[in-house]
C-alpha cells in the first residue's frame, strides 16, 4: 500500500475543526494491552499535561486494566472518563491538545486517528501497523519511536497548525475520497485481469 492510499473514511461534516483549548491530552479506544493506555499515562505525566481516557473495558481485558492501568489512575493528572458515545467525540477530541495513540500491535487502520484529524487534533503515535500510512510528521501529527520522543512531541502540540491537519483529513480521509479510491482500485484490477484481444 502506498503512502497516498486511503484505507478508511468519515463523512466530511461528521466532525469539525475545533480549537484544542482544553489543555489536556486524549486517549480514545479500548483499554487493552495492545492499545497501551499505561504508556499514554506515562507520556502525559512526563509531559506535565493532564490526560483524559475515554475507553471501554472488555471482559477479556479486565485483568490488564486491573494490573497495569488502574494503579496508574491513582496519581494526579489522569481522568478516566469511561466509554463515550459518537456524539461526544467531537468535544472530547476537538478540545484536546493531541491524541495519544501509543499502540503496540499491527493496527489495521485506526479510525480514531482520522477522527482526531477531522477535529484538527494532531496524533502522537507509535509506528505500528497502519500508522506510517496515516500520520505524516508535522502535518497531522508525529510518529515517535519511544516515550521520550512522545513527550517531546507533546511540547509542540500547542503551536500545531490545526487547520492544516483538518485540510489533510479532507484531502485523504473523507468517505468520498475513500469511495473514489476504491472505485479506481477496482477499475485497475479489472483492467489488469481483462483478457487481451488477439489482433
Amino acid at each position: 500500500m502506498t503512502r497516498q492510499a486511503t484505507c478508511g473514511g468519515l463523512p466530511r461534516d461528521l466532525l469539525r475543526l475545533r480549537p484544542g483549548t482544553g489543555g489536556y491530552l486524549a486517549f480514545l479506544g479500548r483499554i487493552s494491552p495492545e492499545k497501551r493506555a499505561d504508556r499514554a499515562i506515562r507520556i502525559a505525566r512526563r509531559a506535565g499535561i493532564p490526560l483524559k481516557i475515554a475507553a471501554k473495558i472488555e471482559p477479556t481485558d479486565r485483568a490488564y486494566f486491573e494490573a497495569q492501568v488502574k494503579p496508574l489512575l491513582d496519581g494526579p493528572g489522569v481522568e478516566f472518563v469511561g466509554e463515550i458515545g459518537e456524539h461526544e467525540k467531537a468535544e472530547f477530541l476537538g478540545n484536546a491538545l493531541a491524541l495519544l495513540f501509543p499502540i503496540d500491535w499491527p493496527e489495521p487502520f485506526g479510525v480514531v486517528m482520522i477522527e482526531a484529524m477531522a477535529c484538527g487534533t494532531p496524533v502522537i503515535a507509535f509506528p505500528c501497523g497502519s500508522v506510517p500510512e496515516v500520520v505524516v510528521d508535522g502535518v497531522n501529527g508525529w510518529i515517535v519511536h519511544d516515550e521520550h520522543a512522545a513527550v517531546a512531541a507533546v511540547s509542540n502540540a500547542q503551536a500545531f497548525d490545526r487547520a492544516a491537519c483538518r485540510r489533510h483529513f479532507e484531502e485523504r480521509f473523507t468517505a468520498q475520497r475513500m469511495a473514489t479510491d476504491y472505485v479506481a482500485s477496482y477499475h485497475a484490477l479489472l483492467s489488469a485481469t481483462a483478457p487481451r484481444r488477439v489482433a
